[in-house]
């Protein structure tokens, strides 16, 4: 008989942190697509989902929110994504304030680069000292990365200086500034390899020994009593894969492209239709738009689709001109008539009216600079493409942004010719539950085959 049960796979001290069964996570996915249903199947199973909520706005959120408390009356573990944005800072201390008012015990903090004053608050506030002594926070963070820098900054306390304005303002008491010295930044870090939608492009191979690598220094340098755990993300899509991050050392799992092509993912029944039909080559990189300027990439199917080809001439023109006039007729014409089917004119006026509603004080300064105007007038493109995909627009199909990884061209591959070829008959716990029990048992015959051959081995070496 095996010894590896789904429910033993995995660090048992994560899984009694986070009350959950098995050691298995989704990812939050934008505007909603890990949808408030995605998450309450997956607490009710014993895993844990996170509320997509980039891109939402807050009283989407907080009705998500409230209606996950009421479908899962027990506290059922679910969490809540909070994702750095830089350009709008206040729109992270919105979330930030909801979660506390709400009692958020679970949050995936991702798209980082480096600390905010808005994340060490979510991790100070709350924070106390049992009789016993240990020090416990009111809400776990579970930083998702994919570089060591940042790791190494979620892997220490909280910065002094950032501390000490956040208390000297009254956001934190001299109390949990003074607890949260002996505390991370965040209590789990998922190691996030070549995914959908935003992405270094890194191989999970080198990626999870490093991690963990700097997650044991962490622990002797900084001599927390409680563990750091390490999980992994991107490109887990099978057992097999599953597998291999769990003999690396990862904690947990944590799932993304695979939940898009659900029942319960809040997109349109035309990705979806698109999604179950994927391989594992039908993915390529574009331009992220919400970093158009940085030349940051994404992942995103490409099977019939044109955004990636689109998007990636976008981003060449915004490299090679100054300005929208400074580009040939031509190519403005394409532009106009083919991707964005209206004139920059049109675009710039919506994008304007965008402005004047959540930032009207750079609308000046925007129009005086013809490359940051033209910079906008590009991203209302990958705004406009999410928008198409996300309500199934038939007219515009070939713009569909969809972010995707490998993952789920592997997993199609492996329930080929199975009730779960149609993403109808797909639901997110069930997909969990699945590769758990596959992992389990995979391991199992793996061990068996290692410890068959190992004995004549060993028999030689004592004769």
């Amino acid at each position: 008989m095996s010894p590896f049960t789904a429910e033993l796979l995995g660090s048992r001290h994560f899984r009694q942190q986070y009350g959950l069964r098995y050691a298995y996570l989704s990812g939050a996915m934008y505007k909603g697509i890990a949808s408030r249903a995605l998450v309450a199947e997956m607490g009710k199973a014993g895993m844990l989902g996170f509320l997509g909520t980039g891109g939402m706005g807050a009283q989407e959120i907080e009705e998500s929110i409230d209606h996950l408390k009421r479908v899962l009356p027990r506290r059922e573990p679910f969490g809540v994504n909070l994702l750095c944005n830089l350009d709008r800072p206040e729109l992270e201390e919105e979330l930030v304030d909801l979660c506390l008012r709400h009692d958020v015990r679970y949050i995936e903090a991702s798209a980082f680069l480096g600390l905010t004053p808005s994340l060490v608050r979510c991790r100070l506030k709350g924070l106390k000292r049992l009789p016993s002594g240990e020090v416990v926070a009111a809400r776990r963070i579970m930083a998702k990365i994919s570089r060591p820098e940042v790791a190494t900054a979620f892997m220490a306390p909280a910065p002094e200086d950032m501390v000490r304005a956040l208390v000297n303002s009254g956001a934190v008491t001299t109390v949990e500034a003074t607890l949260g010295a002996t505390l991370p930044m965040a209590d789990s870090i998922c190691v996030e390899a070549d995914s959908a939608g935003h992405t270094d492009q890194g191989v999970a191979y080198a990626l999870m020994p490093a991690i963990l690598s700097l997650r044991d220094e962490a622990m002797t340098r900084h001599r927390y009593s409680q563990m750091i755990h390490v999980g992994a993300a991107g490109g887990i899509g099978t057992p097999q894969a599953a597998a291999a991050a769990l003999i690396m050392g990862a904690d947990f799992i944590l799932t993304g492209s695979i939940n898009q092509c659900t029942v319960e993912a809040g997109t349109s029944d035309a990705v979806k239709d698109l999604l179950q039909r994927l391989n594992v080559q039908d993915t390529t990189y574009a331009p992220a738009g919400d970093m158009f300027e940085l030349g940051a990439k994404v992942q995103v199917a490409k099977n019939g689709l044109l955004f990636a080809a689109r998007a990636n001439r976008l981003f060449d023109l915004y490299q090679r001109f100054d300005s929208l006039e400074d580009i040939d007729a031509r190519t403005r014409a394409q532009i106009q008539e083919k991707y964005f089917r209206r004139s920059f004119e049109e675009v710039w006026s919506e994008t304007r009216a965008y402005y004047e509603r959540v930032a009207g004080d750079r609308i000046a300064d925007i129009e005086r600079n013809p490359k940051k105007k033209m910079a906008l007038v590009f991203k209302w493109y990958f705004v406009h493409t999410n928008r198409l995909a996300l309500r199934g627009d038939t007219e515009q199909k070939v713009d569909y942004q969809v972010h995707c990884g490998p993952a789920l061209g592997s997993f199609n591959q492996w329930v080929k010719g199975t009730a779960l070829e149609s993403w109808r008959n797909r639901n997110v716990a069930d997909l969990g539950l699945r590769i758990m029990q596959g992992t389990a048992k995979l391991l199992g015959q793996r061990f068996a085959e290692f410890h068959e051959a190992a004995i004549p081995e060993l028999a030689a070496v004592h004769s």
